[in-house]
Protein backbone atom coordinates (compact mmCIF):
# COMPACT_ATOMS: atom_id res chain seq x y z
CA UNK A 1 0.00 0.00 0.00
CA UNK A 2 0.71 3.39 -0.91
CA UNK A 3 1.87 6.08 1.53
CA UNK A 4 -0.50 8.44 0.76
CA UNK A 5 1.29 11.13 2.67
CA UNK A 6 4.38 10.86 0.13
CA UNK A 7 3.05 12.69 -2.60
CA UNK A 8 2.54 16.06 -0.59
CA UNK A 9 6.71 16.62 0.37
CA UNK A 10 7.66 18.78 -2.06
CA UNK A 11 11.83 18.82 -2.85
CA UNK A 12 12.89 21.98 -3.49
CA UNK A 13 16.96 21.43 -4.92
CA UNK A 14 19.81 24.23 -4.62
CA UNK A 15 22.65 24.06 -6.47
CA UNK A 16 25.23 26.69 -4.94
CA UNK A 17 28.03 28.04 -6.91
CA UNK A 18 31.06 30.08 -5.67
CA UNK A 19 32.62 32.44 -7.78
CA UNK A 20 36.05 32.08 -9.69
CA UNK A 21 38.88 33.44 -8.25
CA UNK A 22 39.92 36.88 -7.35
CA UNK A 23 43.14 37.74 -8.59
CA UNK A 24 43.57 41.25 -7.86
CA UNK A 25 43.03 41.88 -4.16
CA UNK A 26 46.81 42.32 -3.55
CA UNK A 27 46.54 40.16 -0.66
CA UNK A 28 43.97 41.71 1.18
CA UNK A 29 40.64 41.09 3.41
CA UNK A 30 37.99 41.89 0.69
CA UNK A 31 34.88 40.81 2.31
CA UNK A 32 31.83 43.07 0.31
CA UNK A 33 34.30 45.18 -1.66
CA UNK A 34 32.96 44.73 -5.06
CA UNK A 35 35.93 43.44 -6.77
CA UNK A 36 36.25 41.37 -10.06
CA UNK A 37 36.90 37.65 -10.56
CA UNK A 38 39.34 35.65 -13.10
CA UNK A 39 37.10 33.61 -15.24
CA UNK A 40 39.66 33.21 -18.25
CA UNK A 41 39.94 29.39 -17.63
CA UNK A 42 37.24 28.01 -19.53
CA UNK A 43 37.35 24.07 -18.75
CA UNK A 44 36.54 24.90 -15.41
CA UNK A 45 33.32 26.47 -16.31
CA UNK A 46 32.31 23.82 -18.92
CA UNK A 47 32.80 21.36 -16.41
CA UNK A 48 30.46 23.19 -13.62
CA UNK A 49 27.85 23.91 -17.14
CA UNK A 50 27.41 19.88 -17.17
CA UNK A 51 26.64 19.15 -14.17
CA UNK A 52 23.79 22.25 -13.14
CA UNK A 53 20.26 21.34 -14.31
CA UNK A 54 19.49 23.47 -17.28
CA UNK A 55 15.23 24.37 -15.94
CA UNK A 56 16.44 26.20 -13.01
CA UNK A 57 15.36 29.63 -11.63
CA UNK A 58 19.07 31.80 -11.09
CA UNK A 59 20.17 33.69 -7.94
CA UNK A 60 23.17 35.63 -7.13
CA UNK A 61 24.59 38.15 -4.83
CA UNK A 62 24.76 41.51 -5.62
CA UNK A 63 28.34 41.77 -6.29
CA UNK A 64 29.75 41.89 -9.95
CA UNK A 65 32.35 38.78 -9.47
CA UNK A 66 28.53 36.52 -9.01
CA UNK A 67 27.69 38.11 -12.14
CA UNK A 68 31.00 37.63 -13.93
CA UNK A 69 30.89 33.72 -12.95
CA UNK A 70 27.00 33.24 -14.67
CA UNK A 71 28.44 34.98 -17.77
CA UNK A 72 31.09 32.51 -17.78
CA UNK A 73 28.98 29.44 -17.70
CA UNK A 74 26.24 30.83 -19.66
CA UNK A 75 29.36 31.86 -22.57
CA UNK A 76 29.93 27.77 -22.67
CA UNK A 77 26.74 27.62 -24.18
CA UNK A 78 24.88 27.15 -20.84
CA UNK A 79 21.12 28.37 -22.00
CA UNK A 80 21.00 31.84 -19.98
CA UNK A 81 17.68 32.34 -18.04
CA UNK A 82 15.34 34.94 -19.20
CA UNK A 83 14.88 36.88 -15.52
CA UNK A 84 17.92 36.98 -13.18
CA UNK A 85 17.43 37.54 -9.50
CA UNK A 86 20.05 39.98 -8.11
CA UNK A 87 19.73 39.49 -4.25
CA UNK A 88 21.97 41.57 -1.70
CA UNK A 89 21.11 39.12 1.24
CA UNK A 90 23.32 36.53 -0.47
CA UNK A 91 26.34 39.04 -0.81
CA UNK A 92 29.71 37.73 1.52
CA UNK A 93 29.99 38.94 4.82
CA UNK A 94 30.76 42.32 5.19
CA UNK A 95 34.00 42.91 7.34
CA UNK A 96 34.08 46.35 7.68
CA UNK A 97 36.79 47.77 8.98
CA UNK A 98 38.76 44.53 8.01
CA UNK A 99 38.57 45.00 4.53
CA UNK A 100 41.79 46.22 2.64
CA UNK A 101 43.66 44.65 5.80
CA UNK A 102 46.57 42.11 4.79
CA UNK A 103 45.11 38.58 5.02
CA UNK A 104 48.08 36.88 6.62
CA UNK A 105 49.29 39.26 9.06
CA UNK A 106 44.81 39.86 10.31
CA UNK A 107 44.83 35.82 10.36
CA UNK A 108 48.10 35.63 12.00
CA UNK A 109 46.74 37.95 15.62
CA UNK A 110 43.84 35.63 15.71
CA UNK A 111 43.25 32.66 17.43
CA UNK A 112 44.92 29.48 16.12
CA UNK A 113 42.33 26.97 14.94
CA UNK A 114 39.49 29.38 14.09
CA UNK A 115 37.61 28.55 11.07
CA UNK A 116 36.75 31.88 9.85
CA UNK A 117 37.73 35.50 10.68
CA UNK A 118 36.30 36.15 14.08
CA UNK A 119 33.90 33.83 16.25
CA UNK A 120 30.36 33.98 15.09
CA UNK A 121 28.96 36.64 17.36
CA UNK A 122 31.76 39.30 16.70
CA UNK A 123 31.22 41.29 14.39
CA UNK A 124 33.59 43.41 12.28
CA UNK A 125 34.65 47.14 12.93
CA UNK A 126 31.41 48.75 11.16
CA UNK A 127 30.75 45.59 9.76
CA UNK A 128 28.92 42.13 10.50
CA UNK A 129 29.17 39.27 12.69
CA UNK A 130 28.85 35.84 10.81
CA UNK A 131 25.38 36.01 12.75
CA UNK A 132 24.62 38.41 10.93
CA UNK A 133 25.20 36.75 7.66
CA UNK A 134 23.79 33.36 8.66
CA UNK A 135 20.48 34.83 9.28
CA UNK A 136 20.07 37.02 6.38
CA UNK A 137 20.90 34.14 4.16
CA UNK A 138 18.30 31.86 6.02
CA UNK A 139 15.88 35.05 5.22
CA UNK A 140 16.38 35.05 1.79
CA UNK A 141 16.34 30.88 1.93
CA UNK A 142 13.41 30.91 3.36
CA UNK A 143 11.83 32.89 1.50
CA UNK A 144 12.98 30.98 -2.36
CA UNK A 145 11.83 28.07 -0.82
CA UNK A 146 8.29 29.43 -0.73
CA UNK A 147 8.66 31.20 -3.68
CA UNK A 148 10.19 28.85 -5.99
CA UNK A 149 8.98 25.53 -4.09
CA UNK A 150 9.24 22.07 -6.05
CA UNK A 151 12.35 24.06 -8.92
CA UNK A 152 16.08 24.16 -9.28
CA UNK A 153 17.64 27.10 -7.67
CA UNK A 154 21.07 27.64 -9.05
CA UNK A 155 22.52 30.29 -6.81
CA UNK A 156 25.85 31.95 -7.39
CA UNK A 157 27.51 33.24 -4.15
CA UNK A 158 30.44 33.46 -1.89
CA UNK A 159 32.06 31.45 0.90
CA UNK A 160 30.80 32.61 3.81
CA UNK A 161 27.26 32.39 2.19
CA UNK A 162 27.43 29.18 0.69
CA UNK A 163 29.02 28.35 4.99
CA UNK A 164 26.17 30.12 5.64
CA UNK A 165 23.52 27.71 3.43
CA UNK A 166 25.17 24.29 4.72
CA UNK A 167 25.00 25.20 8.39
CA UNK A 168 21.13 25.83 7.95
CA UNK A 169 21.19 22.59 5.58
CA UNK A 170 22.66 20.60 8.90
CA UNK A 171 20.28 21.58 11.40
CA UNK A 172 20.69 25.15 11.71
CA UNK A 173 24.16 25.01 13.52
CA UNK A 174 26.30 28.03 11.77
CA UNK A 175 29.75 26.77 13.47
CA UNK A 176 29.27 23.24 11.63
CA UNK A 177 28.99 24.93 8.30
CA UNK A 178 32.08 27.05 9.25
CA UNK A 179 34.07 23.75 8.54
CA UNK A 180 33.87 23.26 5.52
CA UNK A 181 36.26 24.37 2.44
CA UNK A 182 34.20 25.78 -0.52
CA UNK A 183 36.03 26.25 -3.35
CA UNK A 184 36.12 28.44 -6.20
CA UNK A 185 33.54 27.46 -8.82
CA UNK A 186 33.07 24.23 -6.62
CA UNK A 187 29.00 23.00 -6.84
CA UNK A 188 27.28 22.71 -3.61
CA UNK A 189 23.52 21.29 -3.48
CA UNK A 190 21.12 20.96 -0.84
CA UNK A 191 18.01 19.90 -0.88
CA UNK A 192 15.09 21.14 0.74
CA UNK A 193 12.14 18.71 1.99
CA UNK A 194 8.64 20.48 2.88
CA UNK A 195 4.96 18.61 3.22
CA UNK A 196 2.12 20.17 5.80
CA UNK A 197 4.01 19.96 9.27
CA UNK A 198 7.44 19.43 8.80
CA UNK A 199 10.60 20.21 6.75
CA UNK A 200 13.90 18.85 6.38
CA UNK A 201 16.96 19.16 4.20
CA UNK A 202 19.32 16.70 3.08
CA UNK A 203 23.47 17.06 1.58
CA UNK A 204 23.81 15.50 -1.55
CA UNK A 205 27.16 17.35 -2.47
CA UNK A 206 29.33 19.84 -0.86
CA UNK A 207 32.28 21.75 -2.82
CA UNK A 208 32.46 19.32 -5.96
CA UNK A 209 35.05 20.01 -8.37
CA UNK A 210 34.18 18.56 -11.59
CA UNK A 211 37.37 19.70 -12.76
CA UNK A 212 39.40 19.01 -9.99
CA UNK A 213 41.23 15.98 -11.59
CA UNK A 214 43.25 17.95 -13.98
CA UNK A 215 46.20 19.97 -12.04
CA UNK A 216 46.38 22.45 -14.88
CA UNK A 217 43.04 24.09 -12.71
CA UNK A 218 44.72 24.17 -9.40
CA UNK A 219 44.54 27.05 -9.25
CA UNK A 220 41.41 27.79 -8.71
CA UNK A 221 41.79 27.12 -5.25
CA UNK A 222 41.52 30.16 -2.84
CA UNK A 223 40.59 29.85 0.37
CA UNK A 224 37.38 30.70 1.76
CA UNK A 225 37.79 32.03 5.03
CA UNK A 226 41.32 31.47 7.36
CA UNK A 227 41.75 28.26 5.86
CA UNK A 228 45.00 26.30 6.91
CA UNK A 229 46.87 25.58 3.49
CA UNK A 230 49.48 22.72 3.89
CA UNK A 231 52.83 23.56 3.44
CA UNK A 232 54.68 21.53 0.47
CA UNK A 233 57.58 19.60 0.98
CA UNK A 234 60.29 19.61 -1.98
CA UNK A 235 61.41 16.54 -3.34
Amino acid sequence: MSNPDKSAVVVTRWWWVRHAPVRDDGGNIYGQKDIACDTSDREVFEAVAKILPRKAVWYSSNLKRTHQTEDAIWATGFPKPANMAPDAAFAEQNLGQWQGMNRAAFLASRPIGSHWFADIGEPAPGGESFMDLYQRVCGAIDRINLEQAGKDVIAVGHGGTIKAAVGLALGGQPEKGLAFDIDNCSVTRLDHFSSADRSSWRLPMVNQQPWIADARHAAMHQPAGPEVVPETKLA
